[in-house]
């Protein structure tokens, strides 16, 4: 009974500073991160050293605390609705080197070092690895992506085996 009741009182107590005036979001010194309805924040993460960006995710407030005190990034998986250490189990752990929150605390980017590693689960560097054509659209249903990553970092049949692939429809 007294585990039901730590995990309650864990579960509905707020682990940064409460949000008490918009001087103090924008002005303050103390970390009010605004999470969604869901519970999440967004998350822009961008490779430290090239300034590449490699991903978009959400971090709820358990990751983003754990991603403050490890130095690595966690994120919350809402395909699998759970907690995502990155790089657990393909290995390219992403070493947070700055994590930055905007004015209003409600969206983070984060700078990492991925070393020779990826980030995307398809095996590129980046999950942000085609571009869009710009310009007039002749039809709407064969926009051609253009590949910028020719090569994978990795085969993902060889590093998640029979993981589920987290891409839903």
């Amino acid at each position: 009974m007294q585990i039901a009741i730590l995990s309650f009182f864990h579960y509905f107590t707020p682990m940064f500073k409460k949000r008490e005036s918009v001087f103090e979001v924008e002005e303050g010194k103390f970390l009010s991160p605004k999470f969604d309805g869901e519970g999440l924040i967004p998350v822009t993460t961008t490779d430290s050293s090239s300034g590449e960006l490699l991903m978009h995710g959400y971090m709820n407030s358990e990751a983003l605390k754990k991603t403050i005190e490890t130095k690595e990034a966690h994120y919350w998986s809402r395909s699998r609705k759970s907690l995502w250490h990155k790089g657990k189990t393909s290995g390219f752990t992403q070493k947070v080197i700055d994590l930055r929150i905007d004015d209003d605390q409600d969206a983070l980017w984060m700078s990492v070092d991925i070393g020779n590693g990826a980030s995307c689960h398809v095996g590129y560097k980046s999950c942000f690895y085609r571009s869009i054509p710009l310009g007039p659209i002749k039809n709407t249903e064969k926009i051609e992506l253009e590949f910028k990553e020719k090569e994978k970092k990795f085969d993902p049949k060889k590093v998640y085996k029979d993981e589920p692939n987290p891409t839903k429809l």
